[in-house]
């Protein structure tokens, strides 16, 4: 894997894209938000990320559906699941339909931070 790392970060909240992309970016990834789960999923169609970052509610397209449709599309693609609701049900589903991790809302960016570094790990040594 060359060049930097690029995420996409989903959540229908938009103050979670102001704290979590010059965060990340700060990290040297390259980071687009989306606060639209459909404009999110064109987008994803449209390029390829290395990891993806979705809220699991959201109105229009949930994060399952997001996870679902990126695995299918790119199975080597890390999907994260950042969620208000983290119950035993929701990590278990998530994770059951690939998620590489559930992290439960209020997080500090470097908690996400070090999951995202985990994931960029995963990816090197899958592809090495």
């Amino acid at each position: 894997m060359t060049g930097k790392l690029k995420v996409i970060v989903i959540d229908d909240e938009p103050i979670v894209g102001k704290r979590l992309k010059p965060a990340l970016e700060k990290s040297g990834y390259e980071v687009e938000f989306y606060d639209n789960g459909p404009a999110a999923l064109k987008r994803l169609s449209e390029t390829g990320f290395h990891i993806v970052v979705t809220d699991f509610r959201m109105d229009e397209v949930d994060g399952i559906e997001v996870l679902t449709r990126v695995k299918k599309a790119s199975p080597a693609t890390k999907v994260i699941i950042i969620t208000g609701y983290a119950t035993i049900e929701v990590t278990r589903e998530a994770l059951a339909k690939g998620a590489f991790d559930v992290i439960a809302k209020p997080f500090k960016p470097n908690e996400l931070r070090e999951i995202i570094q985990n994931a960029a790990e995963a990816l090197r040594s899958e592809s090495a």
